[in-house]
């Protein structure tokens, strides 16, 4: 029986497996897909916004070339400190569900069954898209998850959203040939937007190279147009291509298989203990992003690392880890 299964091998999985080896604990980590699965789905090249240091897990220094780290440098960085810390991964195997109680888990996955005391989730959010909700959003024209410009160059590219990684793929494809429109349901580009971006996405939009259009949204995707509509009225697009970069979700659907009970409110925030991360389901934990439900931004790597020793230390001890509280990128706890 294991003391411990984790399950997501991302940097918030991770972190907690380095956890549990430092207090003593079996631990083993189950992931759906590759280690740090959803970086691969990250753009290539992307640099992240956090520096190394707040990316840092288990007391390893994490190298870059440049100030900030490449998508590449993350993916190897994270390979490199599970292999040095020799932690058990399964990779590519899904967790159906969760059997049994505190103490006396059974874990299934498509491949097989594993016995453990205790469960944490470290699921992420990069998963599951928020969809657009229209008709032809199905078609392939349409991306959820952009990679790199290259296939669209010479193309009409409509960027749905308004801030940084719309903004990001916007400017990306104008630079590599496509003609861009970008389309945003708000009254003008997000504030979230970094702010050596927003200069040059205003520029290229006030100076015409990037087409925008504000306090505005999609209506229908057809395979050679779109149809918007607009402050003006309704207007037909020519259209080659949609990226739809309108955010991402974590799967709150696996949760409440799980038994997670999860709140009414707009956030759809899980319940959960704010000391020790333990959820309603007495043995079950969450890790990351998942905390946060549909508030994707409230938990990332920076705090979401530091998830790991609390739940650890509560799982080893019963006793709640001393710590401050995080708020943003600092300690608070969650409400």
């Amino acid at each position: 029986m294991w003391d411990v299964v984790i399950i997501g091998a991302g940097p918030i999985g991770l972190a907690c497996g380095i956890e549990a080896k430092r207090r003593d604990l079996n631990a083993l980590l189950i992931e759906k897909g590759a280690l740090v699965n959803s970086f691969l789905g990250y753009p290539t090249n992307m640099e992240f916004f956090s520096t190394p240091d707040l990316m840092e897990i288990g007391g390893h220094p994490f190298p870059t070339r440049g100030y900030k780290p490449t998508r590449e440098e993350a993916i190897e960085y994270y390979r490199r400190v599970a292999a040095a810390e020799r932690l058990r991964i399964r990779l590519y195997e899904r967790v159906l569900r969760v059997d049994g109680e505190d103490e006396n888990f059974t874990v299934v996955t498509e491949k097989g069954t594993y016995r453990t005391r205790k469960v944490v989730v470290a699921t992420g959010f990069f998963d599951i898209p928020n969809r657009l909700n229209v008709p032809g959003e199905d078609l392939p024209k349409v991306i959820h998850f952009y990679k790199e410009p290259f296939p669209f160059i010479g193309q009409k590219v409509a960027v749905i959203g308004g801030r940084n990684s719309a903004a990001k793929a916007a400017l990306d494809c104008y630079r590599h040939g496509a003609e861009v429109t970008l389309i945003h349901r708000g009254p003008a580009l997000s504030d979230k937007v970094k702010y050596w971006i927003r200069p040059d996405i205003e520029n290229r939009i006030r100076e015409g190279s990037i087409r925008a259009f504000f306090n505005s949204r999609v209506l229908e995707i057809r395979p050679d147009s779109l149809l918007i509509e607009t402050p003006e009225g309704q207007l037909v697009l020519e259209n080659d291509w949609v990226l739809a970069m309108t955010g991402y979700r974590p799967d709150l659907e696996f949760l409440e298989r799980l038994g997670v009970r999860l709140g009414d409110d707009p956030a759809r925030t899980p319940c959960y203990d704010p000391e020790t991360f333990e959820t309603n389901r007495p043995g079950l934990y969450l890790a990351g992003t998942v905390c946060g439900g549909l508030n994707t931004s409230r938990w990332f790597i920076e705090n979401g690392r530091l998830h790991a020793p609390r739940i650890m230390e509560h799982i080893a001890t019963g006793r709640v880890a001393e710590a401050p509280a995080l708020d943003g990128q600092h300690w608070k706890t969650a409400e």
